[in-house]
């Protein structure tokens, strides 16, 4: 079982190239807003229940896929690096897999905040995701999160292996997926 984070700031591009790694490798694809979308129809962002919930769903979700028969999974991230309970998360569902003898593989995707503006905004993502469908909100709170949090690790940071740190500002997903694709030799 192979186990991909991928990871990266808001609007980066993680779940397109999640879904083209998809089509490549076979592995599913849980993109992070898979349960914020769907815990969001009921409960508030900031709301405990909100948080409680989707943490409570994407840990079982991780539980049941490590123990299952399939290849593997890669599930989307915005990982804010300066928050210790984000890399408490990240170690956690690490484990989870790692447990059940899984290669975890990490791969962390950068573009900058222009390009990810443009982004925000394509019809895929806004189809895909319910919650970015408000632009308005949607970009104040990429731009809020931009300021407030480091979402793209320091260099040497990462010192989980393998890694793969990509600049896909340029690229297409999938020619960023057929990079992890080849990288990792999947």
């Amino acid at each position: 079982m192979k186990f991909i984070l991928l990871y990266g700031p808001q609007a980066v591009g993680k779940m397109t190239v999640g879904q083209e790694l998809e089509k490549l490798t076979g592995l599913k694809l849980f993109h992070n807003h898979m349960t914020i979308d769907l815990v969001h129809h009921f409960f508030d962002f900031d709301s405990e229940s909100f948080q409680r919930l989707v943490n409570l769903f994407r840990h079982e979700i991780f539980e049941e896929v490590a123990k299952s028969d399939l290849p593997g999974m890669i599930f989307t991230y915005v990982w804010a690096f300066d928050e210790q309970e984000d890399w408490d998360f990240v170690e956690k569902i690490c484990e989870t897999f790692k447990s059940e003898g899984a290669e975890i593989m990490f791969v962390e995707l950068e573009a900058p905040l222009s390009t990810r503006l443009e982004r925000n905004v394509s019809t895929h993502r806004l189809a895909q995701k319910p919650t970015k469908r408000d632009l308005k909100q949607s970009e104040s709170n990429l731009r809020l999160t931009h300021e407030q949090h480091r979402l793209n690790s320091e260099p040497g940071e990462m010192t989980r292996k393998p890694y793969l740190r990509i600049d896909n500002s340029e690229q297409t997903a999938a020619q960023t997926a057929l990079l992890i694709k080849d990288a990792f030799g999947l």
